[in-house]
């Protein structure tokens, strides 16, 4: 394993970055679905209030 470690190492820390990338879009579009669902609940209170 050390010997793999220290022969691909470029490997390995673009494997992290590709680790780090992914987490960080899959928390975007989380938010953007949490976001969106607060939006068309509030769309919806308001409209019920208005009428």
């Amino acid at each position: 394993m050390q010997e793999f470690l220290e022969n691909n190492s470029l490997y390995v820390v673009l494997g992290i970055v590709l680790m780090i990338w992914t987490g960080i879009i899959v928390f975007f579009f989380t938010v953007d679905r949490r976001l969106k669902n607060l939006e068309i609940k509030l769309n919806t209170e308001n409209s019920d209030k208005l009428d």
